[in-house]
Parts: structure tokens; C-alpha cells; sequence
């Protein structure tokens, strides 16, 4: 894929990959509640560092896997909630049928602001001092250190490549303690991977308004915002769509979410 210039790395639009090989229709809801754009768009992929939260619908056993994902870094706070029935903040829906099925079946994502607490050698800066209206303090993005420093125990890739050799570092740790539902590193499987019976819908909230603060060392969980009634997905304050509707079985669904300052980058 086409990446975005180095000024603008951290800046891209979010991405949508999605492969269909057949049918099946679930909607996704976005609901922007950043102080900024977020903009949307079908894409191959994003440029890191970013946010992500990956869909396999309709895969094993008749169930949705999802996930939020901080592998490819951060750089917004990112809420998926299952439409139907999933509580957050730690409770699973009942296996009931439509969102049930799954005691994993619950919100996911990242909740808190991770800019400005990133480590000094993963922080990725505004371009501009106009644009760091962004980010805490001019910082726009939190690499991951595999990004960073490109290093196989980081990347989990040669001899670090299974799950066995490659373990957290001191860097994912970061990342698992600010949010402990999210991926933090490539093995991080399981107390990050979520399921629910396929055939339901799902929210996606930037910057959830329940706990869109600073990180300051806590340690929050995922809490469930309510999925918006009506089909109309507004970011930053403007009309963007009336839904977002993927049809996949057996495919992957990746959102990778970037923020976008609604300022003009000098």
C-alpha cells in the first residue's frame, strides 16, 4: 500500500481492509468523540503507528473474533462494543443467541489517552506546533518498539518468531498496563482475543467519552458505551455516513484507526 508522507506518518486516515469472499452483512457503527477528525475510508491497509481493531467474521465455530489491537502502536482510544447484549467494563453477555454464545463476548479496546505517557523513543511528535492540538503536548503517536528499533525479539520474527522466544518487553508492558484488554505484542492472545456468535453488529467509538482521559498509570478496563440509535455516524461534528456495513464469511475486517488534527499542517 501507498504509505503517507513522513510529515503526515502519524496523521493518515483510517483505514478499512476488507476481503470478501462471501456473504454475510453485519454494520458497523463509528462514532467519533475526539477533539479532532477521524477520517474513515476503504484502504489496504494504514501506516503505523495506529490503533487497530481487527474483525474475523464468521470464522470458527460460527463466531465473530475481534480485537484491539496496539501490536502496530497507538495513537487514538479506540471502544468496539458487540451490538447486542455484550456488557463491558469485564461482564459477558449470556450465551443467548444473537450476541451470546461466547463468554467473551464484551467490549474491547483502548480507552486512554497514551500520547503523551509514551516512551521518549517511541513518541512520534507533531509536525507543527499548530498541529499539536492532536496530541498531549505536541505528541501525535506511540510507535511500537518493533517499529522503533526493527529488532526480531521486538518483531517477534526469526528466532524470536513463536510464541516461546518471543515474550513481552518492557515496552508492551507499557501498552498492556494502560490497557489490558488490547494487544500489547504479537503472542498476547489471551486476554486480548474476543468472540461473539456471528450475525450481530458492532460500535466502534473513538475517544469514548467515559474514559477519554491522560493516562496516569492506571489501569482501566474496557468499559460499554451505548451504540448509537440512529444511522447517522457524525466525525468531528460533521455528516460523514448513514452506516458502515461489511458482508465477509471467513474474512478479516481490519479498522485501523487514525487520527487526522482538524488543523493544517505547516
Amino acid at each position: 500500500m501507498a504509505r503517507c508522507p513522513a510529515a503526515h506518518a502519524a496523521l493518515c486516515s483510517l483505514a478499512l481492509l476488507l476481503l470478501l469472499p462471501a456473504a454475510r452483512a453485519a454494520t458497523f457503527t463509528m462514532t467519533n468523540n475526539c477533539g479532532y477528525t477521524v477520517w474513515p475510508g476503504l484502504l489496504s491497509g494504514a501506516a503505523p503507528p495506529a490503533t487497530l481493531a481487527e474483525f474475523t467474521l464468521g470464522g470458527s465455530g460460527g463466531l465473530d473474533f475481534f480485537d484491539v489491537s496496539l501490536v502496530d502502536g497507538y495513537n487514538v482510544p479506540m471502544l468496539i462494543v458487540p451490538a447486542q447484549g455484550a456488557g463491558g467494563g469485564g461482564s459477558s453477555s449470556s450465551s443467548n443467541g444473537s450476541a451470546g454464545g461466547s463468554s467473551k463476548c464484551m467490549a474491547t479496546g483502548c480507552l486512554v489517552d497514551l500520547n503523551g505517557a509514551c516512551p521518549a523513543d517511541l513518541r512520534v511528535m507533531a509536525a507543527s506546533a499548530s498541529a499539536s492540538a492532536s496530541g498531549a503536548g505536541g505528541a501525535v503517536a506511540c510507535r511500537s518498539a518493533c517499529e522503533a528499533f526493527g529488532s526480531p525479539q521486538y518483531c517477534c520474527s526469526g528466532a524470536y518468531g513463536n510464541p516461546n522466544t518471543c515474550r513481552p518487553s518492557t515496552y508492551s508492558q507499557f501498552f498492556k498496563n494502560a490497557c489490558p484488554r488490547a494487544y500489547s505484542y504479537a503472542y498476547d492472545d489471551s486476554t486480548s482475543t474476543f468472540t461473539c456468535a456471528t450475525g450481530i453488529s458492532y460500535a466502534i467509538t473513538f475517544c469514548p467519552s467515559t474514559t477519554s482521559g491522560k493516562y496516569s498509570g492506571e489501569n482501566p478496563q474496557a468499559a460499554g458505551v451505548q451504540p448509537t440509535n440512529g444511522s447517522m455516524v457524525y466525525l468531528g461534528g460533521e455528516q460523514l455516513a448513514t452506516s458502515v456495513a461489511a458482508a465477509a464469511r471467513a474474512s478479516q475486517l481490519l479498522l485501523a484507526a487514525a487520527a487526522l488534527a482538524a488543523v493544517a499542517l505547516l
